[in-house]
C-alpha cells in the first residue's frame, strides 16, 4: 500500500511502458478482464522495481526485512474520474486511512498470483501533492513499487551506511492505515527511475 504521499521527486519516476487500455479494463465489468489488466501492470511496475533493487539483497541483513519472498505491490497513479470508475467496478474497495496533511486517496486491489495493486489519486478538490504532480507531468501509470518491510529505520540505515543510498525523507514518516514509510528514487532500465516505498505495518493490537 501507499502508506503515504510521495515526496515531490517521485514525480521524476517513469515506469515503464504501461498501454492506456490496461488501466482503463481495471474497470471492465468482467473480472477475468480487470484480473488480466492487473496482472500486465503489475507486471510491467514489479519488473521494473526488480531491476532496481536486486544489489539489496547481497546484504543478508537487509534481505532479511523483507523476508524469503518480499511482499511487493504496484502503486498505480490514476485521475479521480477513474480512480471512481476502478473502484465501482471493484465492489468499492474500502479506502485507505492516509494522513491528513497528504492529499492522496487510495484503495487496493489483489488478484491471484499475488498480484496486488494500489490505486491512488489525489485528495483535493485541485491538487497539489505529489500524486497530482506525477499525473500532470506523466499521465496515468505505475507511480511506486512498495515493499513491506520489518523495520524501516534498520533498512533505512543499512541502505545509507553500506550501499550508499538515501531515502527521500530523513526519517521514517506516518503512512496510511497507521503504517510507517520511507521511499527511494532507484536508477532502473534505459535511464528510467523508480520510486520505491519501504512500508512497515503498525504492530498487532493486544
Amino acid at each position: 500500500m501507499t502508506k503515504a504521499e510521495s515526496a515531490s521527486r517521485g514525480g521524476e519516476s517513469v515506469m515503464g511502458q504501461i498501454k492506456e487500455e490496461w488501466i482503463v479494463e481495471l474497470s471492465s465489468p468482467k473480472e477475468s478482464v480487470r484480473a488480466c489488466a492487473a496482472g500486465q501492470i503489475y507486471a510491467v511496475g514489479r519488473s521494473l522495481a526488480e531491476q532496481a533493487v536486486h544489489s539489496w539483497w547481497e546484504n543478508k541483513e537487509l534481505a532479511q526485512l523483507f523476508g524469503d519472498d518480499p511482499e511487493v505491490t504496484v502503486g498505480l497513479a490514476v485521475r479521480p474520474e477513474t480512480f471512481a470508475k476502478i473502484r465501482e467496478a471493484n465492489d468499492r474497495p474500502q479506502l485507505a486511512e492516509v494522513p491528513a496533511d497528504q492529499d492522496a486517496s487510495e484503495f487496493e486491489l489483489h488478484f491471484d498470483g499475488r498480484v496486488a495493486l494500489d490505486v491512488l489519486t489525489w485528495r483535493g478538490s485541485e491538487g497539489q501533492g505529489a500524486i497530482a504532480k506525477f499525473l500532470s507531468k506523466h499521465g496515468e501509470g505505475p507511480q511506486q513499487v512498495e515493499f513491506r518491510c520489518s523495520d524501516v529505520d534498520r533498512a533505512t540505515q543499512i541502505l545509507q551506511e553500506h550501499l550508499g543510498i538515501l531515502a527521500v525523507y530523513p526519517e521514517t514518516r506516518p503512512g496510511a492505515n497507521a503504517t510507517r514509510v520511507n521511499f527511494f528514487l532507484m536508477p532502473a532500465a534505459d535511464g528510467k527511475k523508480v520510486l520505491i516505498e519501504l512500508y512497515e505495518a503498525p504492530a498487532p493490537q493486544p
